[in-house]
């Protein structure tokens, strides 16, 4: 690929993809456009290179090189004065910029001089060099464009990074200042910028996790980028149950958990963007039992080649980890005794072949031998089929578990009891069933960790990892909300803010519903693209400035919707008339939110069209409904029966 041809011209540098000013600083590429980009250049290159040295010198043949040899140079002078004009307007890389596109402009006209064969004769008369006689200086010349152009790349990729970091530091402050604000007016003007800020987070942070190579680092922006998208709804709520209720400890704890929760996917994103974690800690993901297996089993068979490459003691103490890590099964209040037998005794059985084959390993190595014997063969053969049956064995209790959980909560009642008791003020059966969550909560967790183990890859792993911290802090959050609607249950704010939590929950078990699928691929030889976003809705193909304006659209309507919905509550006379369409238009805006978003009853184009057709008649009654309510309020006054104001 790419990226292992660019070694040859920048081998032994450094890893930054920054660089520290020195031409010769490290290029690592992180980008797959970055790499598509270099790919014309290295096929050129490559063909210049290659060239027969006993080619014969026709006419066409010389006509051929000089073409790829100026079509190399232009490419470079067109891409080189684009370089330059990135480095005109960051004033921080101008000088490392330049320095590169100034190497690369110098080697594209290298290039040309040497496939500039149309005067053969003369060149050879008068001692120049071409392609032909002058490999190594083509070999050279292409090194340094190839390592030129990608330090280019790479640095105009930089540039990339820094909108990110950019956008995420003003989607911070709009954070901090949403956290203090002290009005719903304050609110829904903060929000808003807010709403604009989280939008080209959003596509920014979208276009990077397309663009990432390490499948691992997509599926964790991936992650990241979801607890966004939905703690976005959940800030919303949270913060206006806070502002109805600002003496509420529960609506404070509910609120706090969610801006914290944002401001840990937003370290994530700049983690993952920037490849560094805060305070310098090397991030690695826990080895899972599948990860274990595999590797044991790669030590194993590698013995066929040589009965030197890895010590004895290291084999068995690597089967002894594996053993360890499935105590997470064996320990498990839910797994049954016969399932905690069975994995009991495939891990006696794989230790009894490894122990055998250690034997006859050492024998040998005793006798000398330079390769495995056919009965150190055999107990090759045994030990990997009988770690690969404790694989089968733990896949088959991850995924029974998970299956028999999701059919388990598939009807959402201990939700529902959870907002009937909160509506009706119960606070001691909303303590009743929060512990009934808590025991679900904990069992989806493990469950969660249990599938991880046997994922099978690695982007499926950070899936699962995502699922379980979902579950642990969606669980108390829900609590909290409820507790809050327990408290007050009257208040409409505090019912749609135990709403958004629940709904967080059973989206939650649905992507665990595609996981599971996914998973069972993986094991079944059927792998398929991995779902970053786990959607089981496709959204239309839209450029880049349709999805903003309709995101934008978004989350307008959900702010239209929080704004008559905060005012209508203030309202005594809930059966009024001019109430009950404020909450239908309400209800119809918010409904063209979630579609927005891929949820909801709207399901088609053709539905939002008829929604907005039905929306833009009642339109004109949205202002006057607003504006009457809110001088209403402001003046103490009711509106009248038919509509009119009256003191």
């Amino acid at each position: 690929c790419a990226a292992s041809l660019v070694g040859v011209g920048s081998a032994g540098m450094a890893s930054s993809p920054c660089g520290d000013g020195n031409f010769d600083c490290g290029l690592q590429i992180q980008t797959r456009s970055v790499e598509q980009t270099l790919i014309p250049l290295v096929s050129q290159i490559t063909t210049l290179i290659n060239h027969k040295d006993k080619l014969k010198k026709t006419e066409k043949t010389l006509r051929a090189v000089q073409r790829v040899g100026q079509a190399v140079s232009v490419a470079v002078g067109r891409f080189v004065a684009v370089g330059e004009a990135i480095a005109a307007e960051n004033e921080d890389l101008k000088d490392e910029m330049g320095l590169a596109c100034f190497e690369a402009r110098r080697a594209g006209t290298a290039i040309a001089q040497l496939t500039d064969v149309s005067s053969l004769e003369q060149c050879e008369g008068d001692g120049r060099s071409t392609v032909f006689s002058d490999r190594t200086g083509m070999v050279k010349a292409a090194r340094m464009l190839l390592s030129s152009v990608t330090k280019v790349l790479v640095l105009a990729d930089c540039i990339v990074i820094k909108q990110i970091i950019s956008s995420r530091n003003k989607v911070l402050v709009t954070l901090e200042q949403l956290e203090r604000v002290s009005t719903f007016q304050e609110f829904v003007q903060i929000f808003s910028q807010f709403g604009n800020e989280m939008v080209e987070f959003a596509h920014l942070t979208g276009d990077r996790q397309n663009d990432l190579k390490d499948e691992k680092k997509r599926a964790r922006m991936a992650a990241a980028r979801a607890v966004l998208e939905k703690c976005t709804m959940m800030l919303l709520t949270a913060s206006k149950t806070c502002l109805r209720h600002p003496d509420c400890e529960s609506a404070r704890i509910n609120k706090e958990a969610v801006f914290q929760r944002m401001r840990l996917a937003l370290e994530q994103v700049i983690e993952i963007v920037t490849d560094t974690r805060s305070g310098g800690e090397a991030r690695a993901l826990p080895v899972s039992i599948y990860a274990g297996i595999k590797d044991f089993k790669v030590k194993v068979e590698g013995l066929r080649d040589s009965l030197y490459c890895v010590s004895c003691e290291a084999v068995a103490a690597q089967l002894e980890a594996l053993v360890e890590k499935t105590e997470d099964f064996t320990d498990s209040a839910y797994t049954s005794h016969e399932q905690r037998e069975t994995i009991i005794q495939l891990c006696q059985i794989t230790r009894q072949e490894t122990k055998q084959l250690i034997n006859t390993w050492r024998h040998a190595q005793s006798l000398k031998a330079k390769e495995a014997t056919d009965e150190m063969e055999l107990s090759i053969l045994k030990t990997c089929q009988s770690v690969s049956d404790l694989r089968r064995e733990l896949h088959r209790v991850a995924v029974g578990r998970a299956t028999e959980l999701l059919k388990l909560h598939s009807d959402h009642l201990v939700l529902q009891a959870l907002k009937a008791s909160g509506g009706d003020g119960n606070l001691e059966a909303v303590a009743d069933y929060a512990g009934t969550l808590n025991e679900h909560k904990e069992q989806l967790v493990e469950t969660c960790r249990l599938l991880c183990h046997i994922s099978g890859t690695e982007p499926l792993e950070i899936t699962c990892i995502h699922a379980e911290e979902t579950f642990r802090v969606i669980g108390p959050q829900i609590i909290s909300a409820a507790q809050t609607l327990a408290l007050h249950p009257t208040s409409k704010i505090a019912k749609e803010n135990l709403d958004v939590f629940c709904e967080a929950w059973e989206s939650q078990l649905c992507d665990i519903a595609i996981l599971l699928k996914e998973i069972n691929d993986v094991f079944e030889g059927r792998r398929g693209k991995h779902s970053a976003n786990l959607k089981t809705v496709k959204a239309a193909k839209l450029d880049a400035e349709e999805q903003t304006t309709i995101a934008k659209l978004g989350l307008e309507l959900c702010l239209l919707t929080s704004d008559v919905d905060s005012e209508v509550e203030r309202w005594d006379e809930q059966d009024h008339e001019m109430v009950r369409l404020c909450q239908i238009i309400s209800s119809m805006a918010y409904s063209m939110y979630l579609f927005t978003r891929g949820e909801g009853l709207l399901k088609t184009t053709l539905d939002l069209f008829h929604q907005a057709e039905v929306r833009q008649h009642s339109f004109s009654l949205i202002g006057f409904l607003i504006e009457s309510v809110r001088s209403a309020i402001k003046s103490n006054e009711s509106p009248g029966k038919d509509g009119s104001i009256y003191y």
